[in-house]
């Protein structure tokens, strides 16, 4: 089941993405590996600029973030809990959030990932996206992830139009 994220999923929301951010050590991005996850001051400022769903089963086993950049859906964060990868919990949530994203008029999706990870750009030329030239707006939002760290050489940008 699919629904809003809340308040109350934080501490989950955390536990998943510093579960599956430990791989990052694996294909030499220790920074990533060692980060604590999103504070709540961070997931509050991210749903109250775009949405945010979860995809729970018994519990919450993965989530999305997004919001509207540049006149697409853009999602800033999906993290499946490791133990339920392989099992499409990430390409629903993204299929869910192309369905608002639609509804809301946008063009297309959009992200920004790394570019050599093979849970990454690989994972979502897989599910339909495409490495694209930034756009302005994506072009300013490499440069935010550079001020938090993420080297820009590192990452691409990439769009999966509406069919």
């Amino acid at each position: 089941m699919i629904r809003k994220a809340v308040r109350a999923d934080y501490p989950r929301m955390r536990e998943i993405e510093v579960i599956a951010g430990a791989a990052f050590a694996d294909v030499g991005l220790p920074e990533i590996a060692e980060d604590d996850g999103f504070s709540d001051e961070e997931f509050d400022e991210l749903l109250d600029d775009g949405v945010g769903w979860v995809l729970e089963q018994d519990r919450v086993d993965a989530y999305l973030l997004g919001g509207e950049v540049g006149g697409c859906g853009h999602i800033a964060q999906v993290t499946v809990d490791p133990a339920y990868r392989g099992r499409g919990l990430g390409r629903e949530l993204v299929d869910h959030f192309e369905r608002w994203a639609r509804a809301a008029g946008l063009a297309a999706l959009t992200l920004t990932t790394f570019r050599d990870v093979p849970w990454n750009r690989p994972y979502y030329e897989r599910i339909g996206f495409r490495v694209i030239q930034p756009t302005p707006e994506l072009r300013e939002l490499v440069a935010l992830e550079a001020e938090e760290g993420l080297d820009p050489e590192l990452r691409v940008c990439m769009r999966r139009d509406f069919s």
